[in-house]
């Protein structure tokens, strides 16, 4: 899943005071007649970003030290500017250091500051899917910011996601892959079951009106509680939750806070976006080191699977990585912090240098 609870994120403080390296920049690129995979055209797609640091070229000309990091459903670009990531990897010292590397951290398409059903079109919104999401990336990138070349391309969860696509699609293009809490599988099996919900909940909710509700539709509660469900893992639920009434206070304000400012053309269009992930055909062509990492704790995506592990041997210098159980993982929300993981990022940068 691509996707971390308001409710963790609520429980994590701001990083303190940036430098000027690490404050970023923002902008918004506009991508004119727009055509989707689904056939559909929006006249202007706006793709919104931020950015630190500052593109180093190399004797040709072409950018050295990009790094595209992308966010998980329902999030954006903003999410990895927190204490728990940020404050691990773009400060001084740290492994993206933002005085070293041009950290490009852009909103998908239908999410923050991009554009998206509630802008106004609402389920008239022509139909993303993770293909058109991640050719808005690429655009972006060599159209909007002149980056011809990254050092490293990486993803939590549907960022992960568009990570393998990316390795598949643009094979010459990274030194580096590092998808964080993904399978390189179509959505399938419990992965499916519940989108599956979320989807049905909404379009069959008599109060979601076609997508031109007044009010948002009760089933946007009933929504995100399914991501609440499967966002943690057991153990820090019952620790949080211990008996019935505290279940209940914790899951109420879990879902006030999560609801507030949700909107449910914008999560169901979102939820939806993963019915064109299938990276499989581009296994083989991925070509720069890739190290995935996911979590032993993680519902949505269980290592008992053994998809990952099955599917890793495809992909010439391919690593996978399952980082055990602990009291310092979140389940699926542990592909922010950075600190659980960062010495396979470490070993990956090393890998890859030029």
């Amino acid at each position: 899943m691509s996707w971390l609870h308001p409710a963790l994120l609520l429980a994590v403080s701001i990083a303190a005071r940036p430098s000027q390296a690490q404050t970023p920049t923002e902008g918004t690129f506009t991508i004119r007649d727009y055509r989707f995979s689904s056939g559909e055209t929006l006249p202007e797609l706006r793709v919104h970003y931020r950015t630190l640091g500052t593109p180093a070229r190399d004797a040709r000309g072409v950018v050295r030290n990009a790094v595209l990091i992308l966010h998980g459903t329902g999030g954006s670009g903003a999410q990895f500017l927190r204490a728990e990531f940020a404050g691990e990897l773009f400060r001084a010292g740290g492994l993206l250091d933002a005085t070293r590397y041009y950290i490009v951290l852009p909103d998908g398409i239908g999410h923050g500051r991009s554009s998206k059903p509630s802008d106004g079109l609402r389920a008239k919104f022509p139909r993303y899917g993770y293909l058109d999401m991640v050719d808005a990336q690429y655009r972006l990138l060599t159209e909007g910011l002149g980056v011809d070349h990254l050092r490293l391309v990486m993803g939590t969860s549907m960022g992960g996601m568009h990570t393998w696509l990316w390795g598949g699609r643009y094979p010459g293009f990274m030194d580096a892959l590092l998808p964080l809490a993904s399978l390189p599988t179509q959505i399938s099996g419990r992965n499916r079951v519940w989108r599956r919900v979320v989807i049905d909940a909404i379009r069959n909710d008599p109060a979601w009106h076609g997508g031109d509700y007044p009010t948002q539709p009760p089933s946007l509660r009933t929504a995100q509680g399914m991501l609440y469900l499967m966002g943690s893992n057991p153990v820090i639920r019952q620790e949080e939750s211990p008996t019935l009434a505290r279940t209940d206070s914790v899951l109420d304000a879990a879902l006030a806070a999560s609801v507030r400012g949700a909107d449910a053309n914008d999560l169901l269009f979102q939820v939806e976006a993963s019915r064109d992930y299938d990276p499989g055909p581009g296994l083989e062509k991925i070509r720069a080191p890739l190290v995935a990492i996911n979590f032993a704790d993680d519902l949505i995506n269980p290592p008992e699977l053994g998809i990952l592990e099955r599917e890793i041997a495809r992909v010439v210098g391919g690593r996978a990585i399952l980082v055990p159980a602990s009291p310092s993982t979140r389940g699926h929300g542990t592909h922010t912090l950075a600190a659980v993981w960062r010495r396979h990022l470490e070993e990956l940068l090393a890998r890859s240098a030029r």
